[in-house]
Formats: structure tokens, sequence, C-alpha cells
């Protein structure tokens, strides 16, 4: 006799699938026995489960049947309306279909996308044209399939291999998690940016960090920790998370909340801790810097008093302003460590993902040599509005 084995990594790739939460339908035109036998090998029907084979005198289950796999002929589906197959699809997880017609494998891909699937259809002959179109994913076999199949899919699988679109749904989540991880990494410093401003509006304090330093952040110490977590490995757990809801996106009110609630406000923070720190250490209480923009702004005010009746000319302040910007340009850089971090996973510890990005890790020592570069490069500090700290300012920041 004849016999066409399924591929040696068929097994391994539907094991994968169900950890993925993906769910393995099979409907072919072979014989019910014939195949019964190839799902039960490939792990499409699990070993332990006990198989209904359909024939016209089997009923449909009216509740979920747990251990339970089906195997129903096409023969059986001829007279069947839209509620029995829904009703089918409710009762059984695993189920194969034989001897289907195409217009009996358009209607299964219909009833599955009714129960709120996204399903992908694979096929090679021109009987699977429509339900290759009608899918929200079509996969054709580009070594046998037919030129039919190929026009009617939206993909085409070079090696003809079902192992291989379990890789892309892998790579595709990894895709989507280093885009997540980057876009919370590069949002996050918008807060600490915005609200030294904001601040410097609303509640009239002297300015706590420059336009240009903002530049600096976005354009420089920035980019290479954002562009380095696109290296990132999948996280171990990739492929055991449940698909992702089809509502969701990539930017969520979720990612929005991390970003600005939760890590820009902490980075914001720190910023303004090492600032207030600073004005104190020379006299400068926090009450005094209210409202006080206009008189330390001004060039012709010379004898400015502090907290401690200290009178400061305008070239002290802007010298001592400039302290803080340089210090509160620091502590982002300093926070930005935690923040890359942070976004390397989305589920795991990082004790359990490492740090062997080795592109992270260069850009972590980049933005930090960088940061160190433009505070104290003689004649650099003053084009971008900033003052060399001292040493011991790191420590708060």
């Amino acid at each position: 006799s004849m016999i066409d084995p399924p591929k040696a990594s068929v097994p391994d790739a539907v094991s994968k699938c169900r950890s993925a939460g993906i769910k393995v339908i099979m409907v072919t035109g072979d014989h019910p026995i014939t195949a019964q036998a190839i799902a039960k090998e490939v792990g499409i029907i699990s070993s332990q489960n006990h198989l209904i084979i359909f024939d016209s005198e089997t009923p449909i289950p009216n509740s979920h049947q747990p251990g339970v796999a089906a195997c129903v002929p096409g023969y059986v589906m001829m007279d069947w309306e839209e509620a029995d197959l829904d009703k089918l699809i409710r009762s059984f997880t695993e189920i194969v279909f034989a001897r289907t017609s195409p217009q009996q494998k358009l209607f299964i891909v219909e009833g599955y996308q009714r129960a709120g699937n996204v399903v992908a259809v694979t096929g090679d002959g021109v009987n699977d044209s429509p339900a290759l179109k009608k899918a929200d994913i079509g996969v054709a076999m580009g070594i046998a399939g037919s030129e039919v199949s190929k026009e009617a899919a939206d993909m085409i699988l070079l090696d003809d291999n079902f192992a291989t679109i379990v890789t892309g749904v892998e790579e595709g989540r990894l895709i989507f998690d280093n885009l997540k991880k980057s876009i919370v990494y590069t949002l996050t410093s918008n807060i600490p940016e915005i609200l030294p401003f904001l601040t410097w509006v609303v509640l009239g304090i002297p300015l706590p960090l420059s336009t240009v330093a903002i530049l600096l952040i976005d354009l420089g110490t920035d980019m290479l920790p954002a562009i380095s977590l696109a290296y990132e490995n999948a996280e171990l757990d990739i492929m055991e998370r449940a698909p992702r809801d089809t509502h969701d996106r990539l930017v969520n009110h979720r990612l929005i909340f991390l970003a600005y609630g939760i890590v820009g406000i902490t980075q914001a923070a720190a910023g303004f801790f090492v600032y207030a720190v600073i004005m104190a250490s020379y006299g400068w209480m926090p009450n005094r810097l209210l409202f006080i923009k206009a008189e330390w702004e001004d060039e012709y005010n010379n004898n400015l008093e502090d907290s401690w009746g200290q009178e400061w000319s305008y070239g002290q302040r802007m010298m001592l302003q400039q302290t803080c910007n340089g210090a509160y340009f620091l502590a982002i850089v300093q926070v930005q460590w935690a923040d890359v971090i942070i976004s390397k996973t989305r589920m795991l510890s990082i004790f359990q993902q490492g740090m062997k990005n080795n592109v992270l890790n260069f850009a972590i020592i980049f933005e930090t040599v960088l940061a160190a570069a433009v505070i104290y490069t003689p004649y650099v500090p003053q084009f971008i509005g900033i003052y060399p700290l001292a040493p011991e300012w790191w420590i708060p920041a």
C-alpha cells in the first residue's frame, strides 16, 4: 500500500500551537479512518481523548464535551445549517473533517469565524482556493501548490512545511513585543521633558531643563537604547501565551498608562528631586522658588535674596540654574538606565531573561559616556544650557 506520512517536524509544531493557544483543525479529502489516524499521529487529536466518528445518525451534543474528539465526514454535513456547525464547534475542541468538498471547506472557515476566531487556512489545490480566499490568513504551498491557490492566498510557504507557520507566529509575536518595548521606552521621557516647562509657566520656578538638553535626550542618549530593544531575544514564555485580543492595538491605554502614568512620572520626580536638592543646598528652598520667574530672569536684578537672605547676581543665578539643568538632564539619563531594563521584558523577570542583548548593553554604556562627555567636555555645556556638575551630584541624580 502507499502512504504519504506527515513531516517529522509537524508533531512538535502542533504541540507548540497548543501551548500558544492556537487550535489546529484538520480539513481533508481523505477517508475518515485515514484522517483520524494522521490526526492522532501528529497530535491534532490527543491520544488519551475518546474519538467519535460521526455518521448520519450521530446527534450533535448541546454542551461542551471535555476529553472527546470528533471526526466528521463531509456526507454528514450535506444538509447542515450554520447552527449545526456552530453547535459542533462549541461542543468539541479537537475536530477532524474528512471527505470534505470545496463548499464545505468554505462553510467550515465561516463557522470558525462566526465563533470569533481568527482563521488561518493552509492548502495547495484548486479545491482549497475558496477557503484560502475567505480565511483571515490564507497560506498556500510554494512547491506543491497550484497557481490558483497561490493567487487566492495571502502568504506562500516556500518550503511547504507546516512548522514554518509556527515559526512565523513566534517571529510575529517577537516583533510585536519588541515594538511595544521600544515605544514604551521612547514615550517615557516625554513626561520629564514636558513637566519642567509646565512648572516654569504655571508655578513660575526657574527653568529646570533647557530646550537643547531635551533635543540631546531625544536625538542622542535615547536613540541607541530605543533601537537596541529591536534586537531583544524572545521571552521564554512567548509561545505559551494565549493569542492577544483582536481589538488590542500596538499602542493601547495600558501602554500609555505605563509610559506616562508610572515610569514617566517616576522619571520626572527624579529630575525635580535633584533640582530641589541642588537649589536647597545653595540656599533656595522650594517655597522661595515659587513664582520667582520674573525676578530670577531679570538681568538687571543683581541683589535677589535667597531663603537665607544671601544676595545673588544675575550671573550667579544663571550658573546655578544651568547646574540644575545639567543635574536634571543627568537624572533622566540615569533613570532611563532602569527604564530600558524594565522595557526588556513584558511578562518575565529580568533574572529569567538575562542581559544577553549585547546591543542593549552597549547602548547603556554609550548613553552614559555621551552624557558625561556632554557635561564635562570643555565649551560643550554652554551650548546646551548646562553647567558641569560636581561629582557628588551624580548620587542624588
